[in-house]
């Protein structure tokens, strides 16, 4: 696999004029001939150009070139080559003209530009962009990628700026400026470019917990409905790494804390069938999370439905026992006396149900 042997930011300040024009061709995907063209050479120039190059800057091979020059500033992706560095005046315009890009993580990885699905290569790639995705702008080096993605077993080659390269290009996808850039402490996607589906999560829940200290149980239901409706599944669904296993583990915890308090103030407000239905779906989903089932118990005992809650109670102690070969937690068996004694189940769930008290 193509590799280079940088590990700082690239310099190419030791070529001279001619080699860094070529170097320049060969990042935007121009084959010798066309490059030859465009600088009135002859075709064997440059291909012995080229070979210099990659003595020079100890490159393995044209591949290798082609990460050389995007990392080292000479070309943008989508853009051609570039003569000099924009301007920050002229960096910040493109970020604003630039087409919208969302990239959803609540579900298996998507990426939409202009509404459009892009196609973004095999799973370890996809995982390279989730872990930029939900670094939140802060600049990750290639240890740091290589951790979050490979984790005990690191790739033999040097692929991280082979995937970055590929990324730039499935993102950029023939039109825009770059969406990920590197800088001394390595690669983040460009602040303002990219909608991240997880930051708009943590803003909801921000929000989610101003309604329910304003006691605005209304605001409360909308703003966990609005949250709750970014999830497809689940989250990073497939993508390997330490970091998605953690971040999914994560993230699942976090729908259901935001289940939780949207259906305790859909209690208070009298809303249990829609209650009721979310419970079913999720439970369905979870069918091992026990203070989800107890959860749904005590709803259904609160609307008159005792049978159909002892009916969950046998349906998750059959599944604990054939699954996990143990018996229902002290969570579910406490639901299950308050059934059985007729217990009023209270205007909430609140924590006798074994739930988070939010997200």
């Amino acid at each position: 696999m193509p590799t280079t042997a940088t590990t700082d930011r690239p310099d190419a300040t030791a070529l001279g004029r001619q080699e860094r024009q070529v170097l320049s061709a060969v990042g935007c995907g121009l084959g010798d001939d066309e490059i030859a063209d465009a600088l009135a050479v002859p075709e064997d120039t440059v291909a012995e150009l080229l070979a210099r190059i990659l003595v020079k800057l100890g490159l393995r091979d044209r591949a290798a070139a082609i990460v050389h020059a995007f990392d080292c500033g000479l070309v943008a992706p989508g853009r051609g080559p570039r003569a000099r560095p924009a301007s920050r005046t002229v960096a910040v315009r493109a970020a604003e003209s630039a087409p919208r890009m969302g990239i959803s993580l609540l579900g298996p990885l998507q990426v939409r530009r202009d509404g459009r699905l892009l196609r973004l290569g095999h799973l370890r790639q996809q995982a390279v962009l989730a872990v930029l995705a939900l670094g939140a702008g802060r600049p990750l080096g290639q240890q740091e990628l290589l951790d979050d993605v490979w984790g005990m077993e690191p790739p033999v080659a040097n692929v991280v700026p082979v995937y970055i390269y590929r990324l730039r290009k499935a993102l950029c996808d023939g039109a825009g400026p770059a969406v990920i850039e590197r800088g001394p402490r390595g690669y983040q996607l460009v602040p303002g470019a990219v909608d991240v589906d997880v930051a708009r999560l943590e803003e909801l829940v921000t929000g989610i917990g101003k309604a329910d200290r304003a006691g605005e149980p209304l605001e409360t239901v909308r703003l966990c409905t609005r949250a709750l409706d970014l999830f497809r599944g689940e989250p990073l669904a497939g993508l390997p790494g330490p970091l998605a296993e953690l971040e999914r583990l994560r993230l699942v915890e976090r729908r259901i804390a935001l289940v939780q308090r949207k259906l305790e103030w859909q209690l208070r407000l009298g809303q249990e069938a829609e209650a009721i239905a979310e419970l079913f779906a999720l439970s369905a989903a979870h069918p091992l999370n026990e203070p989800l089932a107890a959860m749904l118990m005590r709803t259904l005992h609160r609307g008159g439905r005792q049978a159909d809650a002892l009916l969950v109670f046998e349906r998750a102690r059959r599944r604990l026992a054939d699954d996990l070969g143990v018996p229902p937690s002290g969570v579910l068996r406490r639901a299950h006396r308050m059934i059985l004694r007729g217990d009023e189940a209270g205007p909430g769930l609140g924590p006798s149900a074994g739930t988070a008290a939010g997200p």
